[in-house]
């Protein structure tokens, strides 16, 4: 085999593996849920502080503080996704500006903090949390396909050439179409409130914005990858930053939209 094709081999299997994790974490809500989120918040929170530039102490102050609005979250065992965990979030983000001095490693804490928040809030609605999840993550898996085919289809002028040079416009409006074509489809089948799939298309632009916000941040540290822990994938931020900007929304969006 290639080198080629075998790379492409690893790729797949290993997408293939996270697809399995997060279905099973999806499925299986509550503690479980929390469980994969919150592991994968603090690998997050690893990788974001070697973007920052903290040292090796710092990314563990960091990873340990982070530990402590995760543990809240628990749902059944601790407060659950609330205002108590919002408030040790900016705990963090207060904790690790005075001790560490590193405002953009602080800024970490909101960045993977509000994410799991977000995510474990919409799983544990008690109508339709299942749906409503898979929705917020899954949107930004077919934003992420649809920017892609087309961008390599139809080319055209460059999205953010200075940040992502592989990007183009054709790409950011087909992701948006087809994450807006798959809420529809959702609510089709499944019955997902309309509202929701009419917000889609915002959150398919946002989801974009994220992944070029952490591009951003990989060209301004000097590295091509957030991490290499996944192979073929790089880093765990590498494959959640478009689901960082959305969930956030997609939650405020529930709680305002859905009854």
């Amino acid at each position: 085999m290639s080198k080629t094709g075998s790379e492409l081999g690893t790729r797949l299997g290993v997408a293939l593996l996270l697809i399995g994790l997060a279905a099973a974490a999806l499925y299986a809500g509550g503690l479980g849920f929390w469980l994969v989120v919150s592991f994968a918040a603090v690998l997050m929170m690893g990788e974001w502080a070697m973007l920052a530039g903290a040292n090796p102490r710092g990314r563990r102050l960091a990873q340990y503080a982070m530990s402590v609005p995760l543990a809240i979250m628990a749902p059944g065992l601790a407060a659950g996704p609330g205002f108590l965990a919002l408030g040790f979030i900016i705990g963090v983000f207060f904790f690790l500006v005075i001790i560490t001095r590193n405002l953009q490693l602080a800024l970490g804490a909101f960045y993977v903090g509000l994410t799991v928040l977000a995510l474990v809030l919409i799983r544990e609605q008690p109508v339709q949390g299942l749906l409503l999840t898979f929705w917020a993550m899954a949107l930004v898996w077919a934003c992420d396909s649809a920017a892609y085919f087309t961008g390599r289809a139809l080319g055209g002028p460059k999205l953010a050439p200075a940040v992502s040079p592989n990007k183009t416009w054709s790409g950011f409006l087909g992701g948006v179409a087809g994450a807006t074509l798959f809420a529809f489809v959702l609510v089709w089948l499944f019955g997902l409130p309309v509202a929701l799939a009419l917000a889609t298309p915002v959150l398919a632009a946002l989801s974009q914005l994220g992944d070029l916000f952490e591009s951003h941040l990989k060209r301004c540290a000097g590295v091509k990858d957030s991490g290499n822990l996944l192979p073929g994938h790089g880093g765990v931020m590498d494959r959640l930053d478009g689901l960082v900007a959305v969930a956030p929304v997609a939650a405020l969006l529930v709680l305002w939209l859905v009854r």
